[in-house]
């Protein structure tokens, strides 16, 4: 279950109906999926082969092809993020920048944790993830992802075209990190 940190006031919220309340109000889509379906071996396992990968894209593909039709999304993939990933620390860098996309980004996390520092009506809120959290943060919407202590993630994104996830850079001077 996601939990929420508003920034300007460091209020959280863990309670899943006002989790949902919030996102909502933000234009952000949360939902859960079923971390159960997932095989054993791949509930902690952040180093994934292409099979790997493609297990995972099975054992969700009802959930993945109801999103895609609901949202209009053509294309999916798994990603896997660790410190056994090479230049861990530099495609973090990338990533910890506001900035904003042509499209929806989109994650189902399936193992470890991520956070996403969205742009909201009152400030920056971090939507803290966990396994089955699914999330899309709207396009034009500055935001940024990275990961929790733990760093490691695995997760599902989905596209209408990847083309179109190419981050764009937000300046913006109310941010903090």
């Amino acid at each position: 279950m996601a939990n929420i940190r508003i920034r300007n006031t460091n209020k959280r919220l863990t309670k899943e109906q006002e989790v949902t309340s919030f996102l909502d109000k933000h234009g952000v889509l949360y939902e859960h999926w079923d971390m159960d379906k997932l095989s054993n071996k791949l509930r902690n396992q952040f180093l994934l082969s292409n099979e790997d990968k493609e297990e995972i894209l099975r054992t969700y593909d009802d959930e993945i092809r109801s999103l895609a039709n609901r949202r209009g999304y053509a294309e999916w993939d798994v990603v896997a993020l660790s410190d056994a990933t090479p230049n861990l620390d530099e495609l973090l860098k990338k990533f910890e920048n506001v900035h904003v996309h042509t499209e929806d980004e989109v994650r189902a996390i399936t193992a470890g944790n991520g956070i996403f520092t969205i742009k909201g009506e009152e400030g920056y809120f971090d939507v803290e993830l966990s396994p089955g959290d699914v999330i899309s943060v709207p396009v034009n919407t500055p935001h940024f992802f990275t990961l929790m202590e733990n760093r490691q993630v695995v997760a599902v994104r989905l596209f209408i075209d990847s083309s179109g996830w190419v981050a764009h850079p937000y300046e913006d001077p109310e941010f903090k990190q």
